[in-house]
C-alpha cells in the first residue's frame, strides 16, 4: 500500500511559521512529516487515508497530531532525550482518543 500523506510540506512550514523562500530544510521537514504520520498510523493501528478514505476526511485532531509531532521532532532534533520520552503534549491524547482498540 503506497504512503498517502495527510499533511503537506507547506502545511508544516506554516505550522512552524517558516517562510516559503527558506527551502534549505525542505527535505528534512518532509522526512519529519512522513515519519510523524507513519508513527501515528502504527500507534493507531490503521492508515489514516485508508480509514477515512480521503486525506480531507481525516479528522482535524489527527491532522494536528501529525503536524505537532513533526514540528516537535524538527525543533528538538539536536536535543538528547532519554529513551522512552513521552510524545509532545496533546499528541498521545489525540492518538488514544482515535485508536482502534480491537484485538
Amino acid at each position: 500500500m503506497p504512503f498517502e500523506p495527510v499533511m503537506s510540506l507547506p502545511d508544516l512550514k506554516a505550522h512552524l511559521s517558516l517562510t516559503d523562500d527558506n527551502s534549505e530544510d525542505d527535505a528534512l521537514l518532509q522526512a519529519k512529516l512522513d515519519a510523524a504520520q507513519t508513527l501515528i498510523e502504527r500507534m493507531l493501528g490503521y492508515g489514516l487515508v485508508t480509514q477515512f478514505e480521503t486525506e480531507d476526511a481525516v479528522p482535524a485532531d489527527l491532522r494536528e497530531a501529525v503536524l505537532q509531532l513533526a514540528a516537535w521532532w524538527y525543533e528538538n532534533r539536536e536535543a538528547v532525550m532519554e529513551r522512552g520520552a513521552p510524545l509532545p503534549f496533546g499528541v498521545a491524547e489525540i492518538i488514544d482518543a482515535n485508536r482502534d482498540w480491537t484485538f
